[in-house]
């Protein structure tokens, strides 16, 4: 009888580390180079002249930064509590009953987000809303990127919710049904609270996907309705100065923060 070869464990592969290495610093080593210039004194981006807190007083003080940052908020804040939302009600529906047909169909329905190209889905999204709008005369505003943000983000809300859905112990459940508690009961004293760490995780996901939005939110915003990314973007075809850098490591720190919490929930879950 022929032995069962052991698993490739690819990080014993001769030249693995040092790509890993060329890889991560292709990746992070720009990033930090925009950080060390947000703290550049001087008015020309890649020339430095002293470490000073200066670009970030003056991105502090511009109001089109605070009205791109106003949308963001609004924007991510609604897209994140509806595609949680809506995530937890399909993992319940997905992972607590008994298989039914098309079980199969509906889970490739609500990852399909993450399947199809970002930019393929920001066309589909705006010729919807363009013929929603040329069909009935129907313009939500804002409510458009509100809309298409949360389609976006429900499979990053819900793999998370569903992975900690799979985890739990039924038998909780089951002891509270002997116990003669009605469904609503059982899941709000016990389902939901042992559910909280999946759907914080997913919320997180949610918030720095919608936050960080650049292809679908440039295609379906209309006048009025600029956010952190496009301002940014806006920024840069114009002459540029080391504020661009200081909005850019905001930018960049809330997502950390975002990250971070996502992680530490999720590690606590794990414990």
């Amino acid at each position: 009888m022929a032995k069962r070869r052991a698993p490739l464990d690819i990080k014993v592969l001769p030249g693995f580390a040092s790509m890993a290495v060329i890889c991560l610093l292709v990746l992070y080593v720009p990033i930090l180079v925009l950080m060390l210039f947000s703290f550049n004194s001087g008015n020309i981006v890649t020339h430095w002249e002293g470490i000073s807190l200066h670009w970030y007083g003056v991105a502090l003080q511009n109001d089109e930064f605070f009205s791109a940052a106003e949308n963001t908020m609004i924007i991510a804040v609604s897209a994140t509590v509806i595609a949680t939302s809506v995530a937890t009600l399909a993992a319940l529906g997905m992972t607590r009953v008994k298989p039914w047909k098309g079980l199969t169909a509906a889970f490739m329905v609500l990852n399909l987000p993450l399947m199809v190209p970002e930019i393929v889905t920001a066309v589909a999204t705006l010729s919807f809303f363009a013929l929603i709008a040329g069909k009935l005369g129907l313009n939500f505003g804002i409510g458009n990127l509100i809309i298409a943000h949360t389609v976006f983000c429900i499979p990053f809300a819900y793999m998370p919710i569903k992975a900690r859905l799979e985890d739990m112990d039924t038998t909780l459940d089951h002891a509270a049904a002997d116990l003669y508690a009605p469904p609503w009961k059982t899941f709000r004293r016990i389902t939901l609270p042992l559910l909280a760490p999946g759907i914080m995780s997913g919320a997180a996901l949610s918030f720095i996907v919608s936050f960080d939005d650049f292809t679908i939110t440039q295609l379906v915003a209309g006048p009025g309705q600029t956010t952190l990314p496009l301002y940014i973007w806006n920024q840069i075809r114009r002459p540029m100065t080391p504020e661009i850098n200081a909005i850019s490591t905001i930018l960049l720190m809330v997502s950390i923060v975002l990250v971070a919490v996502s992680f530490l929930v999720t590690l606590k879950k794990r414990r």
